[in-house]
């Protein structure tokens, strides 16, 4: 989950949920769902988890000798179960091309104030990269101004830039969205509005030639340790990328930020409690930044693996369910760390989010009759670099986005064992919440809204980048009521794995590991999905959703 911190919650992510044992199952589920589930078990989680976050794999960053691996073997296996590939060429692979591109900052920069200067350290008060590809970056004089969140929302009245001409300049912004009034956007739930591409994206749009995000942990949901090891690797993006450009995107640790702000006059507290009001107006700091940062650039390329199961029904076989799941992760650090490790493995983020989409497809291949609408399995890359491989997928989807039903997300799974509530992430937007209840009622569990909510989470995996083009998702994090542990047990973990994990070599595979509530939540998101596809009609977001009038277009543009 790069850039993203999808967190151990999304960690032990996906989803808690289907724990039953099968002759208990057959008692209360349909009888084709209680004998395919069968498949889903431990010992298949546990097998396709151990090879693709072996050291063999290199981490599977993209366009790399692992990413190629991890591709081959998730084809192989789908094609083993009788699943016919599904990409637009005919294969089983959707090239995704990249342009990577590697910063190197200086080992520290000199703000300039009244004929003063401050000096800070990269890595340790700032990381900087290039907002673009490029062979070199430079910035000469530029002035920084705060501007508050970094938003425009007309919707709400509100705009954090207002009539102040920032070209040239360097803004200055803070993470997630204002306040935690209910009175305000979403409450304490972030929206889009509160995500980091969504700040840069603005900030170049209105013309800055730089935008640096005040990290703190509380509002990004990650220590700054995650910002370091997340962005300061190779960068990528779509080659065919639309995004505006500018010079220089980057982030200030929390420290380093009270002392920018008070070198240059201000104070940070008092002006952050000035943002959170719709009348604040961008403060222009006295400050300048200067800096010359070589780059290197390379285009590469990595691919979504697509497989599918033909429906049985004549007219809603034209229609698709889709299981998604990433299969990259960082790859490679470029030295080693205190553990002399210096491979991502990512083996719960998101290793074990493709051996749950394996499992999967093994329990939908073994169903007689099959579903009715068609299933599709995509295992996308990139997201790490920012959800690219499903963002490509939806800019080039294989069939119209008016026949792509819903979409199943898998980002990390539980290892901690099986827990009685399980957490929808973004619940209340479609009628996907129906049949997690469902199942979830089958299972004699709780559905329980985010944990989270002030992470913006929904926003943060791949499912996102279908609900763009109208696609209702299901994406779900593990519940914290852990069975058989005491009350907080659940949740302490989570966050020590965030902690101690989350982007970090040490997200190693562990044979101690108890993947019981994993089998609980990858049979969940199987059966939520096949009761979308044998369902008489389409998942619909809730009335006056963000992506209503998507999804509105997408069936209207069906032929």
């Amino acid at each position: 989950m790069r850039k993203k911190n999808r967190l151990f919650v999304n960690i032990c992510c996906v989803v808690s949920v289907f724990a039953l044992a099968p002759q208990v199952l057959a008692d209360r589920v349909p009888d084709e769902l209680a004998s395919a589930s069968t498949a889903i078990n431990d010992a298949g989680l546990r097998a396709h988890i151990q090879f693709l976050a072996d050291d063999l794999l290199e981490g599977r960053g993209p366009g790399s000798r692992g990413d190629r691996l991890a591709q081959q073997y998730i084809a192989t296996q789908l094609a083993s179960l009788g699943v016919k590939p599904a990409a637009p060429n005919g294969t089983w692979f959707q090239p995704v091309p990249l342009v990577g591109f590697q910063s190197y900052p200086p080992e520290s920069i000199a703000l300039k104030s009244g004929g003063q200067t401050l000096n800070l350290a990269r890595s340790d008060d700032y990381i900087f990269t290039s907002g673009r590809p490029a062979n070199s970056v430079a910035v000469e004089n530029a002035e920084l101004v705060f501007v508050g969140y970094g938003m425009i929302a007309p919707e709400f009245q509100w705009n954090d830039y207002k009539d102040v001409d920032v070209k040239g300049k360097v803004v200055v912004v803070m993470n997630n969205d204002p306040s935690d009034s209910p009175d305000l956007f979403a409450g304490k739930r972030r929206l889009y509005y509160g995500r980091w591409d969504y700040k840069y994206a603005t900030a170049a749009e209105q013309g800055a030639v730089g935008a640096i995000i005040i990290h703190t942990t509380e509002s990004a949901g990650y220590p700054y340790q995650v910002v370091q090891t997340s962005w300061s690797g190779e960068e990528f993006q779509l080659k065919a990328s639309g995004d505006p450009p500018m010079e220089l995107r980057g982030w200030f640790s929390e420290d380093a930020s009270k002392r920018v702000f008070e070198f240059s006059g201000h104070d940070l507290d008092e002006l952050r409690a000035a943002a959170e009001k719709r009348d604040f107006r961008p403060v222009a700091l006295g400050t300048t930044l200067s800096l010359a940062m070589k780059c290197e650039q390379r285009e590469i390329s990595t691919a979504n693996v697509l497989g599918a199961i033909e429906g049985s029904d004549e007219t809603l076989k034209n229609e698709f369910v889709i299981f998604m799941a990433h299969h990259d992760h960082i790859g490679l650090a470029a030295e080693r760390d205190g553990r002399g490790d210096n491979i991502y493995n990512g083996a719960v983020d998101n290793a074990s989010g493709s051996s749950a989409l394996l499992t999967i497809a093994r329990a939908v291949s073994q169903m007689k009759p099959r579903p009715k609408r068609s299933i599709m399995f995509a295992a996308v890359g990139a997201e790490e670099q920012g959800l690219l491989g499903s963002l490509h997928f939806a800019n080039d989807p294989p069939v119209p986005a008016g026949y792509l039903a819903a979409v199943v997300n898998i980002d990390g799974l539980n290892i901690l064992g099986k827990t009685h509530d399980v957490n929808v992430i973004g619940l209340g937007k479609s009628s996907m919440d129906t049949l997690v209840q469902t199942v979830a009622d089958w299972q004699g569990r709780i559905v329980t809204p985010d944990l989270f909510p002030d992470r913006g989470y929904y926003y943060r995996s791949d499912q996102f980048s279908l609900a763009k083009i109208g696609v209702p998702g299901v994406y779900l994090h593990s519940g914290i009521q852990v069975l058989g542990k005491p009350d907080g047990w659940g949740k302490r973990q989570l966050e020590d794995w965030v902690l101690t994990k989350y982007h970090q070599t040490s997200d190693e595979y562990d044979p101690s590991w108890n993947l019981d509530g994993a089998v609980q939540d990858v049979q969940l998101l199987f059966m939520t999905g096949i009761l979308a596809a044998d369902a008489d009609e389409l998942p619909t977001w809730t009335v006056g959703d963000e992506f209503e009038a998507a999804r509105k277009k997408a069936l209207s543009e069906r032929e």
